[in-house]
């Protein structure tokens, strides 16, 4: 019952009107519930007309709801029409017409983080419900490939019937929640990320305002360990930093660096970046702020909150979050972000000073063995070539890592395996495992670095068959040219950069060539990209190169690179020295 307004108790007399009034419009059939919002209140949404197509379509019936659809699909083994192709994507389903008249279904994987009756479970639906392989994304996830309608309702089922997810893995959503593979055994590393990870992954698995974004959105994290997971490509990227009082004494700062300021209490923290998209040409950028390792699940859902009130919907070219940050600056988003959570967030203060890492980072530290964390144990990265992976490979690598470790294996953002806790006796004995099916763990210059999306075989967006392409030119490089120093190489098949071609020192963008009077898939060559550190956009230095000449391209691009550098130098360095003009004479140079 209503017993004061703005404050001031009610009069007798005032009570007394109040009650004969609801009483009147009770008896006529009425309640306060059958009026409609003040609209300088609460704003009414734009109507259906003025929507774009995808928006339209959420509000019409939200995507989450569209599970009745797809059981009618199943039963009539029915290929979807246009606007339910864009609603199963919540449901992980992808059509892939008009290149195949099939579903491929991506999952979702925290971390990357597998079991072993996980992986044999897999190999099991890949045999029976898709083509018998899988690919390892760059988002350290897997997908699954022509799989028909009549059997999506079968596929799901059994995916949650071993833990494991596709709800929102493609359009409008989170996608998969990355951090470091080596979470939790990695010496090297200031925090264990994973559990942040699986906690969030929880998070937004049971919150259904998370599944109604602008645009895709990508969060990963990296704790300190020695592989890199790019977080600085994400529109969230959480980087632990360590704090101190005062500089550490010469070659202790290690791999990570230290910020120095006696106005924060020292111990471990997460930076913050926003508007990371390297399809876009953008990395993210710092916010200024330190957190806590226990505030980031609070944290995290208030930046989205806001990316969700603000972000573009009526524009999906400039819907992700770079977009918004062009237009609003890093404070704004961060007072918006604090207004939502009702407090204020601890800001860098202006006098710290970053002492940087004392210690170059490995080659390639995805590829190879390490020692962990626990005393007599090892964990072991393995190379999986572009990432493709038979379900027999599958079920190997399941008993390997059962025989000779935990029974768990974890997936990375470059597109391979990490197998923890081998006891140190059994290492040599799981390397050669790996080696007989194909998952090679000595570091390679070249091979370790090169990764690949999905290409023309199966997305209908790709102009190039990047997987194929990518496995003949690691072949070719690797009998041709011996590189001193890692490099990476990454071929991505369309302008959306699911390879993110602008950050590999070598960047190979899929385009169609006319040879002939022919049309034949090529590459634009871009060089000198590069993350963390080393971030940098690359520049395109070829303009379509066919892909029969591509491997003798790249050959002759790394030969003349090693013939013209100077001593010790890196790719990335070398061709940063050079303007593009110059990098065209010196890297084209056929003599």
């Amino acid at each position: 019952m209503l017993t004061e307004i703005s404050g001031q108790k009610l009069t007798t007399e005032q009570t007394a009107y109040l009650d004969g009034l609801f009483a009147g419009l009770r008896n006529r059939g009425l309640s306060f519930g059958d009026v409609e919002p003040n609209p300088a209140a609460a704003p009414r949404p734009a109507p259906a007309a003025d929507l774009i197509p995808e928006e339209r379509i959420k509000r019409d019936l939200h995507p989450l709801d569209a599970y009745p659809l797809l059981l009618q699909h199943a039963a009539a083994n029915q290929a979807p029409d246009r606007e339910n192709t864009f609603r199963f994507k919540w449901q992980g389903l992808f059509y892939l017409t008009p290149n195949r008249e099939a579903y491929m279904a991506r999952l979702r994987i925290p971390g990357g983080r597998l079991y072993s009756f996980q992986l044999r479970a897999l190999a099991d639906i890949a045999d029976k419900l898709t083509t018998g392989y899988l690919q390892i994304t760059t988002r350290a996830n897997l997908q699954m490939r022509l799989i028909e309608p009549k059997d999506t309702v079968e596929f799901v089922r059994r995916i949650q019937g071993i833990g494991l997810h596709t709800r929102g893995s493609g359009a409008d959503n989170i996608r998969n929640l990355t951090c470091d593979p080596t979470s939790g055994v990695d010496p090297d590393e200031l925090i264990e990320t994973l559990p942040l990870v699986e906690a969030l992954g929880q998070l937004i698995l049971n919150h259904r305002e998370f599944y109604d974004l602008p645009r895709k959105f990508n969060i990963a994290f990296h704790g300190g360990g020695a592989i890199p997971t790019v977080e600085d490509t994400n529109d969230i990227g959480f980087k632990a930093v360590r704090v101190g009082a005062e500089a550490p004494p010469d070659g202790t700062a290690s791999s990570h660096g230290v910020l120095v300021t006696d106005r924060v209490a020292g111990g471990t923290y997460f930076r913050c970046a926003l508007g990371g998209a390297t399809g876009h040409k953008a990395f993210a950028r710092d916010l200024g702020v330190l957190l806590r390792p226990e505030e980031i699940l609070e944290v995290t859902a208030a930046l989205l909150r806001v990316y969700i009130a603000n972000g573009n919907r009526g524009d999906r070219k400039r819907a992700r979050l770079k977009h918004l940050l062009e237009h609003w600056s890093l404070d704004q988003y961060r007072t918006e972000t604090e207004r939502l959570l009702g407090r204020s967030l601890l800001q860098i203060p202006s006098d710290a000073r970053w002492i940087p890492a004392s210690t170059p980072a490995q080659p390639h530290p995805q590829v190879g063995i390490r020692a962990q964390r626990q005393a007599g144990f090892f964990w072991i990265g393995a190379r999986v070539p572009v990432g493709q992976v038979t379900s027999r490979q599958l079920r190997r690598l399941a008993e390997i890592a059962d025989l000779y470790g935990s029974g768990e294996v974890r997936l990375t953002v470059w597109q391979n395996v990490v197998l923890p806790n081998v006891p140190e006796a059994f290492v040599e004995t799981a390397r050669k495992a790996l080696a007989r099916i194909g998952f090679e763990t000595r570091q390679s210059n070249v091979a370790s670095g090169v990764i690949a999306c999905t290409g023309s075989s199966y997305c209908k967006f790709a102009s190039a068959d990047t997987k194929g392409h990518a496995l003949e030119l690691m072949r070719w490089l690797e009998r041709r040219v011996e590189l001193d120093q890692p490099i990476n190489i990454h071929l991505t098949g369309c302008p959306n950069s699911c390879a993110q071609h602008y950050m590999g020192d070598l960047g190979l963008l899929g385009t169609k060539v006319k040879v002939g009077g022919e049309s034949v898939p090529g590459y634009h060559v871009f060089v000198g990209g590069g993350f963390g550190d080393r971030q940098a956009v690359g520049r395109q230095l070829f303009t379509g190169v066919s892909a029969s000449q591509l491997n003798a391209t790249m050959e002759r691009i790394l030969k003349n690179f090693l013939r013209h550098r100077e001593p010790g130098e890196t790719f990335q360095a070398f061709t940063t020295r050079h303007d593009l003009r110059r990098l065209q004479e010196l890297l084209g140079d056929e003599t």
